[in-house]
């Protein structure tokens, strides 16, 4: 079978044809040049408004880079026509194969960016022999094809979350779609200002606005006043993730503050080594770690106390009616501004304030959680540390947007990768 048989099967374009194919030992690796030409009385496509107009003249050959076959590198080669368009006047035809001045086809981008999905992108272009420009070149394009034809509807929860990009407190906003059926990222803002999140709601607001239930985010004071402003018909979940990490970093600012005092005061060293068994679930306790905690139990510490007002905290999200959760969270709030420990004390009031939030979690019965949206962040630190950083914000959205947004790809007739 001839090499322009395989190539009209997989890669046939109308109006034109493959010619003629030269070897050339003299590169490495070796290189296939595949000449491509017009069928016979064809009329070129106007690369402005796609009519077909009369040709004008013909240009000197380019190359444009295909998907490599069999270790070698194939190149199509062809002519470009000029056309007299009333219209758009004289301007270069378009090609089914390529896009503008770009030098590789659509077939070879939609290759290296389905291979760097797998792989760091350094590591795919050395493997297709290529540059990283090159590797960021088709996969910015194949994230601009797949936002543009995605479909944004029947989106009924999202969560809300930031990540730090870069040094210097840089931040970065993400908007993430968590149903049951389909979790992706939707959009990525810069910094983690009420502006950035109001720029996600200029964009899909109406969109979204049929079909949107259930906002998830933590206690950050700006998403809170967009999210009432621009979503207040749905219900906005303060999930159980960010309040129990709020409750743990309190525990742990008293543990230091006592064990700073006790030593200062000349007592034993008793909280020690007891970080982690104070913010440990028990059931995640070692073997060590539990009897740690028994001997600390036995002795009045401010620490102990906070972890006790932890722990009967959690007898909250066990409810079932937000009237009865609501009463025992009153009630918790009330022995804990009388526990005369500040970070609790702070907490306490921090619940209070948001206390209408909290009861939407039992509204949304439990089946929202900002775990998915920790679970994608994660996501999103691996891929940020697999590349060892990128110092461009631009980049950086276009990865993730790659690795996270689930966008869809057109139909080939065939699969690379």
């Amino acid at each position: 079978m001839q090499l322009q048989v395989i190539l009209n099967y997989v890669e046939h374009y109308k109006g034109f044809v493959y010619n003629r194919v030269r070897w050339d030992k003299t590169t490495s690796p070796w290189t296939v040049r595949v000449q491509v030409v017009p069928r016979a009385n064809s009329r070129a496509e106007c690369s402005g408004c796609r009519k077909k107009c009369a040709g004008y003249d013909r240009l000197p050959e380019r190359e444009f880079e295909f998907v490599p076959l069999w270790g070698l590198t194939v190149l199509l080669v062809y002519a470009m026509r000029r056309v007299e368009c009333p219209r758009c006047g004289i301007c270069v035809e378009h090609v089914p194969w390529g896009d503008g001045k770009c030098r590789q086809t659509k077939s070879y981008r939609w290759f290296l960016a389905r291979w760097a999905k797998r792989l760091p992108w350094l590591d795919v272009a050395r493997i297709f022999h290529t540059s990283w420009d090159t590797v960021y070149r088709s996969v910015r394009h194949a994230v601009a094809w797949g936002l543009v034809h995605r479909d944004v509807s029947g989106v009924e929860a999202i969560g809300i979350d930031e990540i730090q990009c870069q040094r210097g407190q840089r931040y970065l906003t993400l908007v993430y779609q968590i149903d049951a059926g389909c979790r992706r990222l939707l959009w990525i803002g810069k910094g983690h200002t009420e502006k950035t999140l109001q720029g996600f709601f200029d964009l899909l607001g109406d969109t979204l606005r049929p079909t949107l239930r259930y906002v998830c985010s933590d206690m950050w004071s700006a998403y809170l006043k967009v999210v009432a402003k621009r979503a207040g018909y749905a219900w906005h979940v303060l999930d159980r993730f960010h309040v129990m990490a709020n409750m743990n970093k309190a525990i742990d600012e008293v543990r230091r503050d006592e064990a700073r005092q006790l030593k200062a005061d000349g007592y034993e060293q008793i909280l020690k080594h007891s970080r982690w068994c104070l913010l440990k679930r028990r059931a995640n306790l070692t073997a060590k770690q539990v009897v740690k905690l028994t001997e600390l139990l036995r002795y009045n510490l401010k620490s102990v106390r906070a972890y006790l007002l932890r722990e009967d905290f959690q007898r909250f999200w066990t409810y079932q009616s937000p009237t009865w959760a609501q009463k025992f969270l009153r009630q918790w709030c009330t022995r804990a501004m009388r526990s005369r420990l500040e970070p609790m004390k702070k907490v306490a009031l921090s619940l209070r304030k948001h206390e209408s939030l909290l009861m939407n979690w039992f509204r949304a019965k439990g089946t929202i959680s900002a775990g998915v949206v920790e679970g994608l962040n994660n996501k999103a630190k691996v891929t940020m540390r697999k590349s060892y950083g990128f110092r461009s914000e631009e980049v950086l959205e276009v990865v993730l947007y790659h690795n996270l947004g689930d966008l869809p790809e057109p139909k080939f007739t065939h699969e690379f990768c």
